[in-house]
């Protein structure tokens, strides 16, 4: 089927003619109309849009000039701006926003002849580790637990663009990650997902969550898809002052490279309490196979891991509630009406707005930033992120990638959910300090767990060294040879 290609094999099949652009994007808007009612991954979708790109991209590959993504059909975030189609950041308060531009990432791609099948489903503003909280209904997971039907979540926020991937109805799809929302869901769906050094793709119009934190990366069902999406997504942005001023590499050019002397560093403190023994065995699994492909093992410590989830949750929603200040009916978002009063009208327009998992950030984020508050936890947090920060520029003199799992557990099922918010917040403990350090990392599918649901490695590499995690994570995909996929049909992961 030609949903089953890579992007990488695609590509080389429109090359040799052995089926077309519109064959292609065709196969995958049956595949999401047949699919996305149950699995809930596209909030929008433009399959009429999509044909007709599809059109172009044909005439542009006869003609022998087309870039490496002609004819590829992705699913797009629906946190990035796209001209003329429906923008939600899966909020109602802003569930009618038609973007007038189009956000550099998806111009990138859009330049480099991609093809866009939809919007795909998000938590609220990003803000959720378990796609659950979307305006527009929870995203379903493709994978089950062996012989139990229960419905396991994707994993956040980038949910919807990993269970789309992972149900082959797109081909690859953006995902922005603040503190592990496209590695984490990578995880949860068996696919691989690629966080940037933060600068290294620009920001500029993709809906902001917390602005020091933000970056958007590829997801993808292998490294070398994940390379190509970055090759093309990646690159200095004049309108957005953080993005890096830095050269794109040939990142597909990686794929494959020797690991001989290769020093990947074992973090101790990742050894969290309550892992699984699952989870332990797959990451030792992954260091034995990185030690047979020739790296040489060395233990490292980042000793103020322990204190990245909580630095986290400080300066995350202090952005988040800086950031989201501006929907308040008046300037952006949907007017409540039958308001009394200026006051009310705020109050209104962003209980209404907001879902409850957004509100409960933004008052985080403005009692930490609020007078006689601001010293004892924003400011502080800032100086403990120096201090992981510091960790990293340590353990890297020593080592030249970092291999930790990806999350503490594999998927769990929506009725699982944990009443506490606080217990949700554990799901990033892994992925949060890379996050606030600013590191690339990856997340690679490995093995499936006991009851047949995926498990990831992360690897972390230095800053703007994206082309050694993907070595590396070239040569763990081999590997481990991970060639499972879900069993859409009977609701039973195979």
């Amino acid at each position: 089927m030609l949903t089953d290609l890579t992007i990488a094999q695609a590509s080389e099949g429109l090359r040799k003619k052995e089926f077309s652009a519109v064959e292609l994007t065709k196969a995958h808007t049956d595949a999401v109309e047949t699919l996305n009612g149950r699995i809930n991954a596209y909030i929008t979708v433009t399959s009429d849009l999509a044909l007709e790109a599809a059109k172009k991209a044909d005439a542009q590959l006869v003609s022998g000039d087309a870039p490496a993504l002609t004819g590829i059909p992705l699913g797009i975030k629906d946190l990035f701006c796209t001209n003329g189609v429906r923008t939600t950041a899966a909020s109602k308060i802003i569930g009618n926003f038609v973007p007038p531009y189009e956000s550099t990432v998806t111009a990138k791609l859009l330049e480099n002849g991609a093809i866009f099948l939809g919007k795909t489903n998000l938590d609220e503003f990003a803000m959720g580790s378990a796609n659950l909280t979307s305006a527009f209904g929870g995203v379903e997971n493709p994978w089950h637990r062996k012989g139990d039907p229960s419905v396991m979540v994707p994993g956040g926020s980038s949910g919807g663009s990993a269970a789309a991937v992972a149900a082959h109805i797109a081909m690859g799809a953006t995902g922005t990650d603040t503190g592990g929302s496209i590695r984490q869901p990578a995880a949860y769906c068996g696919i691989v997902g690629l966080k940037p050094t933060y600068g290294r793709c620009s920001r500029w119009g993709t809906i902001a969550f917390a602005s020091s934190l933000d970056q958007a990366g590829p997801m993808t069902r292998t490294v070398e898809d994940a390379a190509i999406m970055l090759t093309a997504m990646a690159g200095h942005d004049p309108k957005d002052s953080t993005c890096a001023d830095i050269a794109v590499p040939d990142y597909r050019a990686a794929c494959g490279r020797s690991l001989k002397g290769l020093r990947v560093g074992i973090p101790a403190e990742y050894r969290a309490p309550g892992m699984s023994e699952e989870i332990l065995a797959v990451w030792q699994k992954g260091i034995d196979l990185l030690r047979e492909a020739g790296c040489e093992i060395v233990d490292v410590s980042l000793p103020h891991t322990k204190y990245g989830l909580a630095t986290y949750y400080i300066i995350a929603p202090a952005e988040c509630s800086s950031n989201l200040a501006r929907y308040d009916g008046v300037r952006f978002g949907e007017r409540a009406e039958g308001a009394t009063s200026l006051d009310d009208l705020y109050e209104k327009t962003r209980h209404n707005g907001f879902g409850e998992e957004v509100r409960r950030r933004i008052l985080m984020g403005t009692y930490v930033l609020s007078a006689g508050y601001y010293d004892a936890y924003y400011l502080k947090a800032q100086k403990v992120r120096t201090l992981i920060q510091r960790d990293f520029t340590h353990a890297f003199e020593k080592v030249d990638v970092l291999l930790t799992p990806t999350a503490p557990t594999a998927a769990f099922a929506r009725d699982e959910k944990p009443e506490d918010p606080v217990q949700m917040y554990l799901n990033d403990i892994f992925t949060v300090p890379a996050s606030m350090a600013g590191q690339p990392a990856m997340s690679v599918p490995v093995a499936l767990d006991s009851k047949g649901l995926p498990l990831g490695l992360q690897l972390i590499g230095k800053h703007f060294d994206e082309e050694t995690i993907i070595a590396v994570g070239s040569a763990l995909e081999k590997a481990a040879g991970f060639t499972a996929r879900p069993d859409l049909r009977a609701g039973v992961s195979a």
